[in-house]
């Protein structure tokens, strides 16, 4: 049965809901890196980037666990 789990989360990952929520979160995580050296002193991040990339990061892996859960 290994290879009908493989064809369910090939289905699953090229699902449009799934592959926008990803790609939001990925880019959330991009964002928070790209704010944080937009000051031009290097990685600046504030509590509440932290927090950011927390959420960002908890969304993403949640959709990666989502693939293998089926």
């Amino acid at each position: 049965m290994p290879e009908a789990k493989g064809n369910i989360a090939l289905s699953k990952f090229l699902r449009i809901d799934w592959l926008g929520q990803t790609l939001a979160s990925f880019c959330w995580i991009v964002s928070v890196f790209v704010y944080g050296y937009a000051s031009g002193d290097g990685l600046q991040l504030s509590t509440g980037d932290w927090l950011q990339l927390a959420a960002a990061s908890s969304w993403f892996i949640a959709n990666m666990a989502a693939l293998a859960n089926d």
